[in-house]
């Protein structure tokens, strides 16, 4: 596999091997000292040891902030951004899964913002993000979030677990290298919820709201690759190819969203607040659960992507391939499999309800529809 370069609109170099171009991009932006920005999971992978020895033999000084685990939320933004500062970097490594990936930009609104970071949230009213951002590059180790090639940052409050998103055109990583390499160590089950999510994404921004056919192709395409490799790289993990696909997969989801998401993600966030699920995890739940709903007033865009994976043109058949996907890949059906219950219901609808992305849902979404969805689910 060769490496390619294309844009759209970040410039990406993608490929096996792409990691390596990391250190000669810097220099020639005349900067030396990146403060790399991961998870605690990564930091201690062989590949990142050798990264940061790459980084030091081509003449920069790397500091290494590794302090992200779980959902992100806003003390490690914090910390990230003393550690910027000790260190006195010109510039951010993020390398990692959509955590790492988003503390990252997050961290960069904060070097030049003086303001809480919360009063930069995207609503109305909202502080303007109008500051530099610290120069940074985006290296993804999963196939999911796609937030690499993202304009916003989903942070949550340490003490609520509330998902606040952060969003400026200006967040955008300066350089994406996509690295399927990168992917080959991401164990089964965290292969199968990240690719659940970059499939969520998908199927949400093609039923979202709204005419762009721009991202609706793109959308398609990339349910097109999740359905030739999602199995295959959650079976065989060291299959490059199958990781590449979905590497592509998740950006053209995360690409493809900026039309809009929907129910499914709305629950998913609930999820993450309340349960502290896995997104991916959630998606890959709840996308069997709250879909119906959509299909209800929506067939003919089910019949469309049914007939884009090359199934019989109809919501029924695009369905089975969904669930059979699902079962294939070990994805638990229900809440109760994560040990999520109706005990949790009122708390799921609230933070479901006030959440944002089912305002582009093609169908409107009441109270009572969420509580129908969750409890079906559990």
């Amino acid at each position: 596999m060769a490496i390619y370069g294309f844009n759209f609109p970040t410039p990406i170099r993608f490929g096996p091997g792409a990691r390596k171009e990391v250190a000669p991009h810097l220099v020639a932006q005349g900067l030396s000292r990146p403060l790399v920005v991961t998870d605690k999971g990564v930091s201690q992978q062989a590949f990142f040891t050798d990264f940061i020895a790459e980084l030091k033999a081509q003449g920069l000084e790397p500091a290494v902030f590794d302090g992200i685990f779980g959902n992100p939320v806003k003390s490690q933004v914090l910390a990230g951004a003393e550690a910027f500062r000790a260190a006195e970097a010109d510039c951010m490594i993020g390398i990692g899964g959509g955590a790492a990936l988003d503390v990252a930009k997050a961290i960069g609104v904060c070097i030049h913002h003086r303001e809480d970071l919360f009063a930069y949230e995207d609503r109305p009213g909202a502080l303007v993000i109008d500051q530099p951002i610290p120069y940074w590059v985006a290296l993804p180790t999963t196939a999911g979030t796609g937030s690499e090639v993202g304009r916003s940052a989903v942070i949550s409050d340490d003490t609520t677990h509330h998902k606040k998103i952060i969003f400026a055109p200006s967040l955008l990583a300066r350089q994406v290298f996509a690295d399927p390499e990168l992917t080959l160590g991401l164990p089964p089950h965290l292969t199968a919820a990240t690719g659940m999510d970059a499939l969520t994404h998908l199927v949400e921004a093609f039923l979202a709201q709204g005419y762009h056919p721009i991202c609706d192709g793109i959308a398609l395409e990339g349910m097109r690759l999740v359905q030739a490799s999602l199995v295959r790289a959650v079976q065989e993990p060291g299959n490059l190819q199958a990781r590449a696909d979905m590497l592509l997969a998740s950006m053209m989801g995360a690409i493809a969203f900026q039309k809009g998401l929907g129910v499914v993600h709305s629950c998913a966030h609930a999820l993450s607040t309340v349960a502290d699920l896995h997104h991916g995890l959630a998606n890959g739940i709840m996308i069997s659960h709250a879909l119906p709903f959509n299909a209800e007033t929506e067939p003919e865009r089910f019949e469309r992507m049914a007939a884009n994976l090359g199934l019989a043109p109809s919501v029924e058949a695009w369905f089975h391939w969904l669930n059979a996907l699902r079962a294939e890949i070990g994805m638990p059906h229900r809440l109760g499999d994560v040990k999520v219950g109706p005990e949790h219901l009122q708390a799921l609808v609230e933070v479901a309800l006030a959440d944002a992305c089912h305002a582009s849902n093609p169908r409107p979404c009441s109270r009572e529809d969420f509580v129908n969805i969750f409890q079906g689910a559990f």
